[in-house]
């Protein structure tokens, strides 16, 4: 099928069609930098670098570009707080932000743009809205005035009489409108200010994702992305202002992914129950949090919890034993292997007189149609979880880790793993082996486990069945399972 998007401005899925045939440009809104990242602040990025990943792969030239708010009330009073700079409260805060994206994987972020380096392009669009009579200055601030725009509320659906009653609105005698919102604020004695047209200042929270977009973008954007708690007031008024100072549309698709969910409550740092990512990846893998991360479609919300991440991670096992089992089956590393990095037509495996490549066929073509299917990553890795089984049933079936396998069984075996790869890698996942210790801890553990399969080879040897079936089972009280295999007995943590 053809790629398909849900629009949440249309509120439907559409075909999906670029601006500029074969290139993509994508904006999400990032973080404002006044707290170490949490949970929350990954579930975007590592959605829309698998989107772009996927758009990638099926030849998209594809531009992502993610902001950074570096200045803002929440920067001031965090920095006035801990007693220290706000530029380097936001700069210490923007490296933490960073380092956490490339444990995961976010790797396609192509402009992390700062709103602190794009004043001039902010101002500009500010006077801009004022010379076509969409804002106003009130003494050193400047409003948007919302009454100006006819369309606005087209994004949430709801009328401007809906949204003021439902929204937390700023009482300030100086606007016109109680829904007019700030394009510019004059600047409190102490505060950081940069130097405008109406006074010392600084931007509001809208402007800079309209004018950073714009400048690095262009006036229209293929791709809009940001949680959906930005829907209103955050992307309602850079849609507004942004086609009041263009006159043109300024997204072609609205995409919003649901929120991290403790609980009963979406996970924020006002709330308080906020997980620090660096604090979760000293007791989970990277590699554990993405794949937990894409195994919900990315428009719902996502329940956290230490079961279930610790749930994920057992499923990620079953794909990490079968990556080691590849290696003793073909001698070759999985992570070695070269998989297609653009979608081709599987022609030959479909029509193939052998059920099995069939087979991988059918499951390689489920996947794409997941992800087709406006970038359903849940979707996709219930397929993922298809294939493996199939792979493993295929490889128990032929005996490959008995003896030595029909070398055209094993090329049939490599095929399948290949599409493995080529699937795996759109989601960023797999990419390199897991992280593993090499602290004297690991050490200890393997060999005392090694002293433990040795007794417990001994004890068969000696026909101390007993013995060595109390081992196993011991053993497996602990977690730990033996698994014997043609080339020896190996062992691994539930």
């Amino acid at each position: 099928m053809p790629l398909r998007a849900y629009n949440t401005l249309t509120g439907q899925k559409e075909p999906f069609e670029t601006i500029q045939p074969g290139k993509v440009g994508m904006y999400v809104c990032g973080p404002t930098v006044y707290k170490p990242s949490h949970v929350g602040h990954m579930v975007g990025p590592v959605i829309f670098d698998t989107i772009k990943r996927y758009l990638a792969y099926l030849g998209y030239q594809v531009t992502l570009v993610v902001n950074i708010t570096d200045i803002d009330d929440k920067i001031i009073n965090e920095a006035q707080k801990q007693k220290t700079d706000w530029k380097k409260l936001a700069e210490h805060v923007t490296a933490d932000y960073l380092d956490n994206l490339k444990k995961l994987g976010v790797t396609g972020v192509d402009h992390f743009p700062r709103a602190t380096a794009h004043m001039g392009d902010i101002i500009h669009m500010i006077q801009g809205l004022i010379d076509k009579g969409f804002a106003y200055p009130a003494g050193e601030d400047v409003y948007f005035e919302v009454t100006k725009d006819p369309d606005y509320g087209k994004l949430c659906h709801r009328d401007l009489q809906q949204m003021e009653a439902g929204a937390r609105i700023e009482v300030n005698d100086k606007k016109r409108n109680p829904g007019d919102f700030a394009l510019w604020k004059g600047a409190k004695p102490g505060e950081p200010k940069w130097d405008s047209p109406w006074g010392f200042g600084r931007p509001g929270w809208h402007i800079e994702c309209s004018a950073m977009s714009m400048k690095l973008l262009g006036q229209t954007l293929d791709i809009h992305g940001g949680g959906l708690d930005l829907q209103f007031p955050h992307h309602e008024n850079e849609l507004a202002q942004s086609e009041s100072f263009t006159g043109l549309p300024f997204v072609r698709y609205w995409l919003h992914n649901g929120l991290m969910k403790t609980g009963d409550d979406k996970m924020s740092k006002s709330k308080g129950n906020e997980i620090v990512v660096a604090e979760l990846l000293k007791r989970h893998q990277p590699e554990t949090l993405r794949f937990f991360l894409l195994a919900t479609h990315y428009r719902r919300p996502i329940d956290y919890s230490e079961e279930r991440l610790e749930e994920t991670q057992r499923g990620l096992d079953n794909f990490h034993r079968f990556i080691e089992r590849f290696q003793r089956i073909t001698q070759d590393s999985f992570h070695a292997i070269t998989g297609p990095t653009r979608r081709q037509a599987s022609t030959s495996l479909a029509t193939s007189g052998n059920e099995f490549l069939r087979e991988l066929a059918g499951y390689r073509q489920a996947f794409l149609d997941c992800m087709d299917d406006d970038f359903n990553t849940g979707g996709a890795i219930g397929i993922l979880f298809e294939l493996l089984t199939g792979l493993n049933r295929f490889a128990d079936s032929k005996q490959l880790e008995s003896g030595k396998p029909d070398a055209a069984v094993v090329a049939d075996f490599r095929q399948g793993t290949i599409i493995l790869k080529e699937l795996s890698q759109i989601l960023g996942i797999f990419l390199e082996p897991p992280t593993k210790s090499t602290g004297a801890e690991d050490r200890l553990v393997g060999g005392l486990m090694q002293l433990f399969i040795d007794l417990r080879a001994e004890a068969r040897n000696s026909k101390n069945f007993a013995l060595a079936d109390q081992i196993r089972q011991r053993l497996g009280q602990l977690g730990i399972t033996l698994e014997d295999r043609p080339g020896g007995t190996g062992w691994r943590m539930e």
